[in-house]
Formats: structure tokens, sequence, C-alpha cells
């Protein structure tokens, strides 16, 4: 009988209660070609400890905050539109200050509400004491921005090369035209205990390498006002990699919610850092950071390749991400989290060389900034623009103009596309806050100041895809289908 393969119900069968750790021992037992008896002697080790650990988190269960933690807020509003959104991102942040594990907070100008009260919202940045939300760096995890600047390129010919090596829209790119992958970096994903079980994650890793996504995302192309360089300017994220990830965390952070903090909204669930799942989730996030910083420089090498041009100097930074204090706190345990928010405390980031890139719209001028720590800022600065309604809000405001006459006003003079080629107004310059009010927010509040100016040229992003998406074919096909089989029956009878 020592031969048996050790199963879960023999873990049932000593008393335990199933749960993650589960997988972890059978899979340890099967990789050490473990005996039956030394199989059942490493579980109940490894149980025992886990259960024990868990006992040790129940007795440190803990509550919600009776009242917010102050917070820095950087926005103000002059406009109706922008005073009930600063209302509704205030009240969310109350919420959201209550959250045991939080010791700092502010609020950016480009703020706006992004789920229920309570939820982080874009343009919010939260300090966690050993603890890492994955409710608050969202989804769309490591969005980012880097920027290629150039001698001797003129911007028209650098748009129509980035145009023809990106990859917008869903999904990733067909076999015949993947990017090729750091080997090192592919491997290190293929190998980390976290990830390496889900078949789908490492597909998409290969597949959306060399991608930009749809929504916001964009490749901008301008002309530095310091330098006279032509300059692409790329944003998007981790793509299917980041969505998964995400969904980890969440699931993880769900059940420390029920274990230690059941009060807490599910949306700002943590997962301790110190324990073994928030040192694998955090070894994670630092993968996929370094996975989306080649995403990018993949994308502005291909069209370097095809201009024949060299780079004369390469920015990058993330938003959307968690970053570990590593100075002014001796314990080391405290995680900024940052949803769309830029990081201008140098030792925040450790691969970024201080200048950071603050889009506004696609017709307003791409920001080069820097700034220092203070009160106020508390290391961060605004990421973009932001918005003061939803998408939907913003096409019914719209209506009674067509989207061509709406894109040839607001886009006039400039080379916009999009590479659906169908026209998303909720991406053009109305849909966003007003710049101007986010720069004077930005120097008011002693947020960062600008260096550099990239005037724009023209810009790429996904447009309306979903107006044609593949779904909606195959449900249009059903549809005929379906009316056919109606119809014709109809006409054998007649004849």
């Amino acid at each position: 009988m020592d031969d048996e393969i050790l199963t879960g119900k023999d873990l049932i069968d000593l008393g335990y209660t199933p749960g993650p750790v589960f997988s972890e021992v059978l899979r340890e037992a099967r990789e050490r070609k473990l005996s039956r008896s030394q199989a059942l002697k490493m579980a109940q080790e490894r149980l025992a400890k886990a259960a024990a650990a868990e006992a040790q988190a129940r007795s440190r269960r803990m509550m919600l905050r009776d009242a917010p933690l102050p917070y820095q807020s950087n926005i103000t509003a002059d406009h109706p539109d922008e005073e009930q959104n600063v209302a509704a991102v205030r009240a969310s942040f109350d919420e959201l200050m209550r959250t045991p594990t939080i010791e700092a907070g502010a609020i950016m100008p480009d703020a706006c509400p992004a789920g229920p009260p309570g939820t982080i919202p874009v343009g919010g940045v939260v300090a966690a004491r050993d603890a890492i939300h994955p409710g608050m760096h969202s989804a769309d995890i490591c969005c980012s921005l880097t920027a290629s600047f150039y001698d001797d390129v003129a911007p028209g010919a650098l748009l129509n090369a980035i145009h023809e090596v990106t990859h917008f829209g869903p999904g990733g790119r067909p076999r015949a035209d993947e990017m090729p992958l750091p080997k090192e970096l592919h491997q290190a994903i293929r190998d980390h205990h976290l990830l390496r079980g889900n078949a789908r994650l490492q597909q998409m890793v290969q597949s959306h390498f060399g991608t930009q996504g749809d929504g916001n995302h964009f490749a901008f192309v301008g002309r530095s006002e310091a330098t006279g360089r032509t300059t692409l300017v790329t944003h998007h994220g981790s793509r299917g990699f980041g969505a998964l990830l995400y969904k980890m965390g969440i699931e993880i952070a769900e059940q420390f919610r029920r274990e230690i903090a059941p009060d807490t909204l599910p949306a700002n669930a943590w997962i301790p850092a110190s324990s073994r799942e928030g040192e694998l989730y955090w070894q994670a996030l630092e993968l996929l950071r370094e996975w989306t910083r080649l995403n990018h420089a993949a994308l502005h090498d291909a069209a370097s390749r095809l201009l024949r041009a060299k780079v004369a100097d390469r920015l990058w930074n993330p938003h959307n991400f968690v970053f570990r204090e590593a100075d002014g706190d001796p314990r080391g345990d405290l995680f900024w989290h940052a949803k769309g928010a830029t990081p201008i405390h140098d030792p925040l980031q450790h691969d970024t060389t201080g200048m950071q890139i603050v889009p506004l719209n696609m017709a307003q001028p791409v920001l080069l900034v820097r700034g220092e720590r203070n009160a106020r800022n508390l290391g961060f600065a605004p990421h973009g623009a932001g918005r003061n309604m939803s998408r939907t809000q913003h096409r019914r405001r719209m209506a009674g103009r067509t989207d061509a006459e709406i894109f040839a006003q607001e886009t006039a003079g400039l080379d916009v596309r999009f590479h659906s080629r169908r026209v998303d107004i909720s991406e053009l310059p109305s849909a966003y806050k007003d710049a101007d009010s986010v720069r004077a927010d930005m120097a008011r509040f002693d947020l960062a100041r600008v260096v550099d100016e990239i005037a724009p040229y023209g810009s790429i992003m996904a447009g309306d895809w979903q107006a044609d998406a593949p779904w909606k074919r195959k449900a249009a096909a059903r549809r005929a289908r379906r009316e056919r089989a109606t119809v014709e029956p109809q006409a054998d009878s007649v004849g």
C-alpha cells in the first residue's frame, strides 16, 4: 500500500479542511516522488503549520476604522461636471480611508470614480502597511508610458512606422506575427510558482507581447519643444497577463479577507505582504512590470528598425501599480498603491530616470515632469487628464452630430487614426477633463513641475472595434439563419 498516490481525500480523512495548501502538498509529493508514508508525514507537517498560521491570522482580525484617516485632496472643481465628479471621488475616498491597513492617501487632479463607494478612484494613491491590495492597482496592472526620442526623423514617417508594427484591439498577435520575448524573462514567468499552473496566462504572455489593447491606450507622435526631437509615446498595460494575475490576486485576497477582515469591502481586500502568498504575488508583480516595460520597448524598437533610425533617448514610467517604500521606512513593509497616478519620488522606481510622462489628450501636449515628495503629493503626480463623466454619458451629451463631424472638429490639424477604422468619440478630447485645469492643479498643489512638452502631430488608438466585433458578426449570422429557416418552409408550402 505504500506505493499508492496520496490524494485529497486522504488529507480530509486526516481531519484537515480543503484549501489552497492541499494542491501544494499533493504537487510537492508528486514532484519529490515521495512514498505514501513519506507524503503523509510531509502533508501532516505542512498542514499543521498552515492551520497554526490560520489560527494566528484569526487572532489578528482587523476591523474597519470608525472614521477615515485624513488624506490630501489635490483637486479643484470649476465646472458643475467637475463638482459632481469631485464630490463622488471624495465620498469614495472617505470610505476607502477606513481600511485598516492604510496609513496615508492622496487624490490627484485627474481623479474620477472607478466603482462603488469605497473603491479607490482613478487618480488615487494610498500607502498600506504589510499589505498588497490587488483591487487598488486595477486589472490593467502596470499600465504605463514609454517615450522614445529621435533625431532627423519626420513625425509622419514615425507615425506610419508605429502604425505598421503595432497591434490594437482584442486578443494577441497571430503566431506568425508574434514578437520575440526575451528567453530569460519568459522562463522566469514559466517557472514562477503562482503563474506556472495557468496555461491561458502562459499563452498570453507570448501572444499579447507587442500589443496595446484598446480603451484609452495609444501611440502618440509629436515633437519635443525643448530639443526639437521627434518623439514616440506609447500608453498601454500588461494585457491578458495582467488581467489574469489580477484575478488570481483578487481570489487570494478574498480568502484572507474572510479570515482576518470580513467587514472590509471585497474591493479593498488585501494579501499580507509578509505571507508566503504575499511574497509570491509581489514577485509576480515584478515579473509583470518587466514584461510590460519590454512590451513597450519591443514596439518602439520595431518602428525604429523599420525607419532604420536610432533612438537618441528613452523614458518609461508605470502607473496602476504597487511601489514598495525603499527609503524612510525602516520596516520596509509600506506599499504605495497608485491607481492612475505617476510616482515622482525616485526611490519608489528602480528602473526610471526621474523624468515622468504625463499625457493629457490627443490634441494637447504630452508633459514631461519632475518633482520631489512633499506633504501634499506624497511622491506622486497625475497620470493624465481623467474623466468627468462615463463614456455613455459623453456619447449622450454629443448626440445630434455624427461621429465624423465630432471627429473632424476635435482633431483638426492632427493626423489621428483609429486602428479599427471606426471612430471612438469617447476617446476624443471632449471626453476628458479640461487639460488646463489639470495643469493648474498640478502647479497649485505643488505636485510636479513641467520640464518639457511634446507637441502633438498625430496618434493612433484602437477605435470602436466592438461595433464590428467577432461575436457580433456571429450573432448576426445566427439571426440570419433563423430568419431563413422561418421563411423557407413558408415558401415551400405556398409553392
